[in-house]
């Protein structure tokens, strides 16, 4: 279980050898310790993301997939921004959504199907810059529900902004077709 816990300082400690800090247990930074239980999640998910209209139409890119987590890339185009020429926080949340469904999807069984329950987004930042990242991780993964977390960052001349983050419900619908009918 993670959890934040008081520790005591070092003895060279400004505030005196009776202070406390809090150190933070370092969740939100592990890799994945889950594992598929389909050995060929990758192109499933992959030819998954690739139907989806809203992707294509955001010009978004899968980048980075691995059981636990994945990662979607914006480029900046004016098509995809709010009236100050940042990118609109509507493609920050639906590409965090996207990026914590298919996370999850990694670990769901290959006869399976993906469904966002419910997600809280938070902005941190405006989202300025050349290209926009949502990086989502598994941080639950049970039988029926997953649940995950994203930070959408935007890259801006090199350096990378945390921008929003995103906490989000995720549903495996065993048994139901990925497909349209």
């Amino acid at each position: 279980m993670h959890s934040l816990r008081v520790q005591p300082r070092d003895s060279l400690s400004i505030a005196g050898k009776h202070a406390r800090t809090l150190v933070y247990s370092g969740i939100m930074k592990e890799k994945s310790r889950f594992a598929a239980v389909d050995a060929e999640y990758e192109n499933r998910v992959r030819e998954s993301f690739a139907r989806q209209g809203l992707m294509k139409h955001l010009g978004a890119e899968l980048a980075v997939l691995g059981a636990g987590h994945a990662e979607i890339h914006v480029p900046f185009r004016v098509e995809v921004t709010q009236q100050h020429n940042y990118f609109h926080a509507g493609v920050s949340g639906a590409i965090a959504d996207s990026a914590c469904g298919y996370a999850a999807y990694t670990l769901m069984p290959a006869d399976s199907s993906v469904l966002t329950v419910e997600y809280k987004m938070n902005l941190l930042a405006p989202a300025e810059g050349e290209k926009l990242m949502a990086r989502a991780r598994v941080l639950r993964s049970g039988k029926t529900l997953k649940i995950c977390a994203a930070d959408v960052y935007v890259e801006k001349s090199g350096a990378e902004i945390h921008c929003a983050t995103m906490l989000a419900t995720i549903m495996c619908l065993a048994g139901k077709s990925d497909r349209a009918r």
